[in-house]
């Protein structure tokens, strides 16, 4: 979804004289010979957050549209914390907005990047292919492929935004960072009796943090919501195999019953929480996006967001490149996207990072603390506007914070 994304972004900016190839490993859909697509909700699918500031991005390529339908807006955010008295309501009518972001489900969200690239027919699709080979030539790349229309490609610039165990930033010899939470992640969908409203639930234990994304029904009459629930590796093991009920019991005991009873649980998924860092962004010809640039704690749901936001400013980035006649692979034009994302990705991933431990700690002053803290954004509005303009991304972003600004009730 990154590199799509970036496609898009680079078609839309780029002079017509370069070339953009997007190289997948996956086949992808065939193009739609008109109409739409064929789409509808699946209880068990996979979804994503989309915070504010990626309905920006996506707005300024006029790609936003295209995923109307199958979006479920975040109205209001309620965070809490289990057995304590501190919680705060974060509503999208409090700033105008009208939602404070949007979950779709991975699956539309993917095709719907995959039809708009196949639409504006600037982007050479390589599919299935990948790069087995990547090694500098001249000032640029020269990449050996498996698949595809040719074996050997050169280009000014490589981007690599092939996922957290990148193989190809590994065969580049760029290293990484990784900080393990000893947790793992337990993903499922889950009915409720009661409607969500559009609004998402982050609530945190002293097991580890628990959200509940709204989400579409995918048959009328169904509440549904998306679970993503930070576990011990062995609570998590034994809460994917065990018994429906017992999933829902014991859900259903940390989450309480703000939605009324559970009533229905989706596939199970698990998979170990680890913070990961690439030692290297950019060099001479070469970025690095995305999770292989970046993989972080879902507490906030700022993964994906974080890259769109990268993805934003590479393009612009490049695109004063391209005006002034700079090489797309320069080093030093590159360097100057890294300076200018790199305070909104220390942020981002500094609160994805601190939030999960501040609230498992046990100490009573430091839980008093919080309590006060999270009541407060509901006391001090210009403290909790700040909270959410970062939580939204807007804040990162100074030309699309003003356009926020504009975005009264659309």
């Amino acid at each position: 979804m990154v590199g799509a994304s970036l496609a898009l972004q680079l078609a839309a900016l780029l002079p017509a004289d370069v070339s953009i190839c997007l190289v997948e490993g996956f086949p992808l859909p065939e193009p739609l010979q008109g109409g739409r697509p064929d789409y509808h909700p699946s209880f068990d699918a996979r979804s994503t957050a989309l915070s504010y500031s990626s309905r920006l991005i996506y707005e300024k390529i006029e790609f936003w549209d295209k995923l109307q339908e199958w979006l479920c807006p975040i109205e209001s955010i309620h965070v809490s914390s289990r057995g304590r008295f501190g919680s705060s309501l974060l509503r999208a009518d409090d700033y105008g907005w009208s939602a404070l972001g949007y979950v779709v489900e991975n699956a539309w969200l993917g095709n719907a990047l995959i039809q708009a690239l196949y639409r504006q027919g600037r982007v050479e699709i390589s599919s299935p292919a990948r790069v087995l080979a990547a090694a500098p030539d001249g000032r640029g790349m020269k990449l050996e492929l498996d698949g595809g229309p040719v074996p050997i490609m050169n280009t000014a610039l490589l981007v690599v935004a092939d996922g957290a165990t990148s193989g190809l930033r590994d065969q580049l010899g760029v290293t990484v960072r990784e900080k393990p939470y000893h947790q793992h992640a337990l993903v499922a969908n889950v009915a409720f009796a009661r409607g969500h409203a559009g609004c998402a639930y982050e609530r945190f234990t002293d097991q580890g943090p628990l959200a509940l994304l709204p989400l579409l029904s995918s048959k009328p009459g169904e509440h549904r919501s998306s679970l993503v629930w930070s576990l011990s590796p062995d609570q998590a093991e034994h809460l994917q195999a065990c018994a429906e009920d017992e999933f829902l019991q014991t859900l259903q005991d940390r989450f309480g019953y703000r939605l009324g009873r559970m009533l229905q649980l989706g596939e199970r998924h698990c998979y170990p929480l680890t913070l990961m860092q690439s030692t290297e962004q950019v060099r001479q010809g070469v970025v690095v996006m995305g999770n292989a640039a970046h993989a972080l704690h879902p507490v906030a749901g700022q993964g994906f967001n974080l890259a769109l936001r990268d993805v934003a400013e590479l393009a612009a980035v490049l695109a004063g490149g391209a005006a002034r006649g700079q090489a797309l692979g320069d080093l030093t034009l590159l360097q100057q996207y890294l300076r200018r994302q790199q305070p909104d990705q220390n942020r981002t991933i500094e609160f994805s990072d601190r939030l999960p431990g501040l609230f498992m700690h046990a100490d009573p002053l430091l839980g008093l603390a919080r309590d006060l803290a999270l009541s407060g954004l509901d006391i001090l509005p210009p403290l909790k506007r700040e909270f959410v303009r970062h939580a939204a991304g807007v804040a990162a972003m100074t030309g699309l914070a003003d356009d926020a600004k504009g975005q009264r009730n659309g």
